[in-house]
């Protein structure tokens, strides 16, 4: 339970078939002393017990610190992507379990399917609000645990739901990107944990001319055209981070094109490798609609993505999931 629509929907909807128990992840939340009072004022409506599992301690070591690394090293991270499988469904699933639970529910927008003994992750039936991207790295021993009771409802839906069991104050409060950063800006959360952070360079354009300074590579991803604070004759973007010479390159928007994609820490949902000469559907990032593509083994946990169409700005650190129409088959980490 976050205190949120979702979780509170999901603990209100299995109440009516199951004894239910509500969890509270302690972690390092800015507001969390406010955050863990109305959590539990909705558990007490609920009618449910709740317990804090404080993992604050575990959840920096495990997702602050890539988030801090990732950035450093000229890389743009996707704390949800360690944190559901490594926090949220690893510790804090175990501890609950470990309590007597049999099994963990969220409200997650996305849906479970099994077929010939192996649990897949599947897009929610709400296009716009499916969740399936964010928990493509949750591995079967976790995936056969875990109950989304919200996967086949909308998000309006869920609101009438609520509301309709006295929840009237949950619309307009949507939950941020990154739980931990609250009204604090990347910049000022990186500076604050590493000075070096800050540390000035050069902006270079492609063709090696230096047009400016840049005021430290954790303010800057792929793609970004505003506050660079350079001029020229045409737009200019963000094309690459290189973190070893502490530059940011930049170039014209055709630069942001690319077929190919290579990935690394490759986990299969089932096991198994995608076919090569099979499509299917690649998403870049959160936002990023799926587009058709092929899958090239290079080693191990190591492959490249042939899209049949140019994608745009590709970040390096951002995550690739591969869906078998609306079926999680894989994942991995753009390189």
């Amino acid at each position: 339970m976050s205190g949120g629509v979702d979780s509170t929907a999901c603990a209100l909807l299995l109440r009516k078939q199951y004894d239910v128990h509500g969890f509270f992840m302690q972690l390092a939340q800015p507001d969390l002393n406010r955050q863990l009072e109305r959590v539990k004022d909705i558990a007490e409506q609920c009618k449910i017990p709740l317990t804090v599992i404080d993992l604050g301690t575990l959840f920096e070591a495990k997702v602050l610190n890539y988030f801090t690394d990732t950035y450093l090293d000229g890389r743009t991270p996707n704390p949800c992507m360690i944190c559901n499988p490594e926090i949220k469904f690893g510790l804090f699933m175990d501890a609950i379990l470990e309590k007597g639970m049999e099994r963990i529910a969220t409200g997650h927008y996305a849906n479970i399917v099994e077929k010939d003994g192996c649990f897949f992750l599947q897009q929610g039936d709400d296009e716009i609000k499916d969740q399936s991207y964010f928990l493509a790295r949750l591995r079967q021993e976790q995936l056969a645990q875990v109950e989304f009771p919200l996967g086949t409802m909308t998000k309006s839906a869920v609101y009438d739901f609520v509301e309709e069991h006295g929840f009237t104050d949950f619309r307009g409060q949507e939950s941020q990107d990154v739980c931990f950063l609250k009204d604090e800006s990347v910049g000022h959360f990186l500076t604050t944990r590493r000075p070096e952070s800050a540390k000035p360079g050069d902006i270079v354009h492609l063709d090696g001319r230096v047009l400016g300074r840049h005021n430290g590579i954790c303010n800057y991803t792929i793609g970004q055209r505003r506050g660079l604070g350079i001029a020229a004759s045409a737009p200019l973007y963000v094309i690459r981070i290189d973190a070893s010479s502490n530059r940011i390159f930049v170039g014209e928007n055709d630069a942001l094109f690319q077929e190919s994609i290579e990935i690394k820490n490759v986990l299969w949902t089932c096991g198994k490798e995608h076919r090569p000469d099979h499509e299917c559907q690649v998403r870049i990032r959160y936002g990023h609609r799926g587009q058709p593509a092929t899958t090239q083994r290079i080693s191990n946990d190591h492959y490249r993505i042939v899209f049949t169409e140019k994608q745009r700005a590709v970040t390096p650190g951002q995550f690739a999931v591969i869906y078998d129409e609306h079926r999680v088959i894989g994942s991995g980490e753009i390189q």
